[in-house]
């Protein structure tokens, strides 16, 4: 007799073996000892890190999602340019999962100048920069980046998270304070624990509680850094920078605002948060951004004031002992700065399109965050495994939008997230937001999630 089956397929027996292994897990989690790895007495044995509480513990969830039919929606291949459309496993699908704001990567002039370095310069610069590396499109680069921020000059990492990494835990030490939001991007609190700063987070966007804690500390600490993104890259909203600029003057703070999804979204011209603003850039000591989004390429950068980029490159471990930037990823980065400033209908039909989606989604009943409605829309599921199981609902029917989940976020904060770029149409953005209100509603009225799995198996 078959086995009545519920939860999104998972048996009662089945259940049971999974409620066992939850319960195993928690007894081997962070503190925990593994079990000793046993010496051969004939031959010397790497260390099994299969055996570490936290691999058992990964191993055992990617189980129990698989228990309860759940397939992975992570590193799915795709098989073409990631744009308003991809490729996966042969099949056409209308992509929300890429950066490609602008629709930069695959723009022929931006192919076209990668594969002219290849030719000229190869794949790599087999160096160090400082050591023998230096090409002359690097500092070509760098001068765009710094036209295009309105500062004096940029140094270009060729990893945007080792760019946030290697400068805060560079310039800042044990004496001073970093200020963070507290959604700000793992790139700047891995700095922060590298330069061993005091770090003290305010709430998200939440400029009252930035202040006291600058009131209270600022007097405590040498340097005082207070970092922010220029649009949230989880959220979809930007900050209040006039007021983040006073604050930091009336302190004497150093702010840094990490313009990774907000250049070449926001402002006229897409040239950043500073532009929407209308502010001075140079009232701002640190703008951060990466190549791999609206630039098409790969790598991070330094925008700021001579002074500082100098020192950067003679001293920041990340660039002086990391080989430079590749030929073609150069090349397409500053290629593509070329194309958004000839091009700003771009700019304007990606905010045209992303206040669209923001705009739909709404209407539908769906729960859009704080999202402004730029590049950044999420759509707020308040469960991992349901967010899990609407993407792969959403996945059958050829819309491809990911799901963040714990411990990315909180568990009551699980979302998909929707990237809008400048290339969808009207009718992609308006499918994927009637099938998402569609399933979304049909999961919520199914009762399965994360909670009915856990009461059911009490």
């Amino acid at each position: 007799m078959t086995e009545e089956r519920n939860l999104g397929g998972l048996s009662k027996t089945d259940r049971e073996k999974l409620m066992q292994s939850l319960r195993a897990g928690r007894k081997t989690g962070r503190g925990h000892r593994a079990e000793p790895v046993r010496k051969s007495a004939t031959k010397a044995q790497a260390f099994d890190f299969a055996s570490l509480p936290e691999i058992k513990q990964m191993r055992m969830q990617m189980a129990a999602a698989e228990m309860i039919g759940i397939a992975n929606p992570f590193f799915r291949a795709h098989d073409a340019l990631a744009g308003a459309t991809t490729r996966i496993n042969g099949r056409e699908h209308d992509n929300f999962a890429s950066y490609n704001y602008l629709g930069l990567s695959g723009h022929p002039d931006v192919s076209g100048a990668a594969k002219r370095a290849i030719d000229d310069f190869g794949t790599s610069v087999s160096a160090s920069r400082v050591v023998a590396g230096e090409r002359p499109f690097h500092r070509d680069l760098e001068h765009a980046l710094a036209e295009l921020h309105g500062v004096e000059d940029s140094i270009v990492y060729v990893s945007g998270h080792a760019t946030n990494v290697t400068t805060i835990g560079h310039l800042l030490g044990e004496g001073d304070l970093i200020l963070t939001d507290a959604l700000i991007h793992n790139s700047i609190t891995e700095g922060a624990r590298l330069a061993g700063a005091k770090r003290l987070n305010f709430p998200h966007g939440n400029l009252d509680a930035l202040e006291a804690h600058l009131e209270t500390h600022r007097h405590r600490h040498e340097h005082v850094l207070i970092a922010v993104e220029g649009l949230y890259s989880m959220d979809g909203d930007i900050p209040d920078l006039p007021r983040l600029i006073a604050l930091k003057q009336r302190h004497g703070a150093w702010l840094l605002v990490d313009e990774a999804h907000s250049i070449g979204v926001l402002g006229a011209r897409g040239y950043g948060i500073a532009e929407h603003f209308g502010i001075d850039p140079g009232a701002v000591e640190l703008w951060m951004g990466t190549l791999s989004k609206t630039m098409a390429s790969c790598g991070g950068y330094i925008a700021a004031s001579s002074a500082l980029c100098d020192y950067l490159r003679a001293t920041a471990p990340g660039f002086v002992y990391s080989v430079g930037m590749a030929p073609p990823l150069a090349a397409a980065a500053l290629a593509a700065i070329g194309v958004m400033k000839r091009e700003p209908q771009r700019v304007a039909r990606l905010k045209r399109n992303g206040h669209h989606f923001l705009k739909a989604a709404r209407a539908a009943g769906l729960d859009t965050g704080p999202s402004d409605g730029y590049s950044v829309v999420p759509v707020m599921v308040g469960d991992s495994v349901r967010a899990a199981m609407l993407a792969n609902a959403l996945l059958e029917d050829g819309v491809n939008a990911l799901p963040i989940i714990f411990p990315a976020v909180a568990e009551n904060a699980a979302r998909l997230r929707f990237f809008i770029t400048s290339e969808h149409t009207a009718e992609q953005i308006d499918r994927a937001v009637h099938l998402t209100a569609q399933k979304l509603t049909a999961l919520r009225e199914s009762g399965v999630g994360l909670k009915t799995l856990m009461d059911g198996a009490r």
